[in-house]
């Protein structure tokens, strides 16, 4: 699991490159050693070489190198940033990498209809700070918003923090332009509100990470910024009592924007890593935001830290927005602070139905200490999805066996409870093996009959999901 390596590499004939410079130029197809030793990682740190490294600036030329690829048998792996911390834009058998690094324009804000028409290698968080200027707001805010894309977005259905007011990034895809593996564009979708024509072969796409066609346009869906936020962070003693305060939250009838945790572990280490004045001695944190009209809100955030108080944690209510904004850059800088706890961090991203919360989370933290590893548990806890991370030297073979089995335990808990291996890093190669544990065989049955329609030999993104 923590060792993957390339099994079979497919290299690209002579013939096959110098077709690939004529579309790309040679500034734009790369097999330099390092050239591509850059483009075969991801945050897995697992390394996987390509063979050539291709970077499309327009459509047609992704178009090319899909049909020029497949015709000679040679593998396509999209890649976005590479923010991935499952393997999912890593080249299983080597081939091509497509990297649409050139594809990053910002096509068109439409206010009238509140959508976004973009290529797939814009930052998601340049489209937030665009469509703010015109008053709108494209909530998706995965952590890694700062440098992720759009692409990478879809492929893996990401999340964040304010996913659990305003959903996934699939509650916001209207329409995609996708290259199949004949070098044709599908274009799925309609930039309307309504459309039950057809089979919703959008929503196929979307967190499919990459296996059944490379985006090259996207249409986002928009909403009217919000007016006001305000932000509030309770410090516990007790990690079941976060749970049931969770539960509470929701009961009083309160939709949070935002609704965050951080263990004791994770919160030293974001205080060793940027000073924001976390409280050292907690044992859990809650970070909480509401947003909506300014006189709504006033009213929510004293019931938000009525409730914390209720169930024991003593409550700070952010006096402004700079203070509030402290906070959430804390929780933006877990996975980075975290990372400083171990030379090898394996992230896991399980969710759990918010009911079960309170009895859950002890019981994770549990697995950590059975297995005698340093566990750090945090996320985003307000739609069930907690991030279990071990911290890990990696060249210990007692302490890795010991880890994997704690994976094991980890994802086992959660189906226990109905809930998922993974709630926003995608499967790629790192889950692979524990499709199973979540699916029967007549459902993977029926994945990899949806693979082999869009990809018949196995060359798009290969060797993810265990769908091959």
């Amino acid at each position: 699991m923590f060792e993957a390596k390339q099994r079979e590499v497919i290299k690209v004939p002579d013939r096959v490159k110098r077709a690939l410079r004529e579309i790309l130029g040679a500034e734009n197809c790369l097999d330099d050693e390092m050239d591509r030793l850059l483009y075969s990682y991801d945050a897995t740190r697992i390394k996987m070489l390509p063979d050539v490294v291709a970077i499309p600036e327009n459509q047609e030329q992704v178009q090319k190198i899909v049909q020029i690829c497949y015709e000679e048998g040679i593998p396509v792996t999209p890649r976005g940033a590479g923010s991935g911390y499952t393997g999912g834009a890593l080249p299983v058998k080597g081939g091509v990498v497509v990297s649409f690094e050139k594809m990053d324009k910002i096509l068109e804000i439409d206010e009238d209809n509140a959508i976004a028409r973009v290529q797939p290698g814009v930052i998601t968080y340049r489209l937030q700070k665009a469509v703010e200027k015109v008053g709108l707001f494209y909530p998706p805010d995965p952590a890694s918003y700062k440098y992720c894309t759009l692409g990478g977005n879809v492929a893996e259905n990401a999340g964040g923090p304010r996913c659990v007011k305003y959903g996934v990034t699939r509650e916001y895809i209207m329409e995609l332009n996708t290259v199949i593996h004949t070098g044709e564009i599908i274009h799925t979708g309609r930039p309307t509100l309504k459309d039950v024509a057809g089979y919703d072969i959008t929503r196929l796409f979307i967190g499919s990470e990459g296996t059944l066609g490379l985006f090259t346009e996207i249409t986002v869906k928009l909403i009217p910024k919000p007016q006001a936020a305000k932000t509030v962070m309770a410090i516990f003693s007790d990690i079941a009592a976060v749970g049931k305060t969770v539960k509470d939250i929701f009961k009083a009838g309160i939709q949070p924007s935002a609704l965050e945790f951080m263990d004791k572990l994770a919160i030293n280490a974001v205080e060793d890593f940027g000073h924001f004045g976390l409280p050292r001695d907690a044992e859990v944190l809650l970070l909480i935001e509401v947003d909506g009209h300014p006189r709504a809100i006033d009213d929510q955030i004293v019931e938000v830290a009525r409730i914390c108080e209720q169930n024991g944690a003593k409550v700070q209510i952010a006096k402004t927005a700079k203070e509030a904004e402290k906070l959430w850059e804390a929780r933006r800088a877990l996975s980075p602070a975290v990372s400083k706890l171990g030379r090898v961090k394996i992230n896991e991203d399980i969710v759990f139905p918010r009911s079960y919360l309170p009895e859950a989370l002890p019981r994770l933290r549990e697995i950590g200490k059975k297995y005698n590893l340093k566990m750090v548990n945090f996320g985003h806890i307000g739609d069930g999805n907690v991030h279990a991370n071990f911290m890990i030297d990696g060249r210990d073979e007692d302490e890795l066996k010991r880890t994997e089995k704690a994976v094991e335990e980890v994802f086992e808990l959660a189906l226990s409870y109905g809930g998922s291996i993974t709630g926003e890093h995608g499967v790629g190669i790192t889950k692979a093996p524990f499709m199973k544990k979540q699916f029967r065989p007549p459902e993977l049955e029926i994945m990899r009959g949806i693979k082999k329609v869009f990809d018949p030999k196995d060359l798009i993104n290969p060797g993810k999901m265990d769908i091959d």
